[in-house]
């Protein structure tokens, strides 16, 4: 029997003089300062949302290469893979955490659309009256948090919350589209990478994704090197091992549980897998 997962705690590296929350429901920090840049793939289990204020950040979701270029928005969905690959000096921005639990007690009728376009694109741009809007949104969601003696605190928070999706879900919908001018070869790489994301720990044949997407392996394999440079072989093992150093890092599985977790049939298996691609043993990552 598996061990309770506990995925990424941001509270353990995020120092602010200022931080409101009602339980672990919803968090909000504001101007956090990252102690030290994350030089491993963590998962968080909460949706989170942060403002750009200032400065810029680069890292990768779920192997997607994204930018928060202030004034930003962006939002990070449960269950993803980030990794932060550059921050600068000047960043600054306001968070806000959610539990799912807290998400699941709002329903959103249409939470499933929106948070696939968030899923395709989580940084939408702000112009300077979005961004007084979202800053806007943000202090009222604060300052009801604080009004502890107020017998509708949570009531309020979620109204507000749901005002806040519905409000900013057309950006990412209208980011979206404006995307969709993708070449056929870079619309198959999505279509690839997503069924990489759904099946990669049953699935590590590139003939099974062909066959959903009607292509000969060969094929695919050419259209994935062509386009990205990187082999589709190498991409679904990117994403194996993503996972898998997520899972040392910021979980309390053991090595044999994330080896079964995947699907390998052998934590020694495993481990030769995981060296090959990484240069290290499994023990050896987690201790790093």
């Amino acid at each position: 029997m598996k061990k309770g997962i506990q995925l990424f705690d941001w509270q353990k590296y995020l120092k602010s003089g200022n931080i409101t929350s009602i339980g672990d429901d919803i968090i909000l920090l504001e101007r956090p300062i990252m102690e030290s840049m994350f030089d491993y793939p963590f998962k968080v289990d909460m949706i989170t949302a942060f403002i750009g204020l200032s400065g810029r950040i680069e890292g990768s979701i779920n192997l997607k290469h994204y930018v928060s270029v202030a004034p930003c928005l962006t939002i990070i969905l449960p269950g993803q893979i980030l990794q932060h690959g550059y921050m600068s000096d000047d960043f600054t921005g306001l968070f806000i955490s959610m539990s799912k639990k807290f998400i699941n007690s709002l329903n959103l009728g249409s939470s499933t659309v929106l948070f696939m376009s968030i899923s395709e694109n989580p940084v939408v741009s702000l112009s300077e009256k979005d961004l007084q809007s979202t800053v806007t949104f943000y202090n009222m969601l604060k300052d009801t948090i604080e009004r502890t003696d107020n017998p509708y605190r949570m009531e309020t928070v979620k109204f507000l919350t749901m005002a806040f999706f519905f409000g900013t879900s057309y950006q990412f919908h209208k980011k979206n589209n404006d995307d969709r001018s993708k070449s056929k070869h870079e619309i198959m790489f999505d279509k690839f990478l997503g069924l990489v994301r759904q099946h990669y720990k049953h699935e590590r044949s590139i003939g099974f994704y062909g066959d959903i997407l009607c292509l000969t392996p060969k094929y695919l394999s050419t259209l994935i090197k062509a386009n990205t440079g990187t082999t589709a072989n190498d991409w679904i093992g990117r994403y194996v091992i993503l996972e898998a150093e997520a899972l040392l890092k910021s979980t309390n599985m053991t090595i044999q549980q994330i080896s079964d977790d995947l699907n390998f049939p052998s934590q020694s298996f495993f481990g030769k897998y995981f060296k090959r691609h990484t240069g290290m043993s499994p023990r050896e990552y987690r201790n790093k």
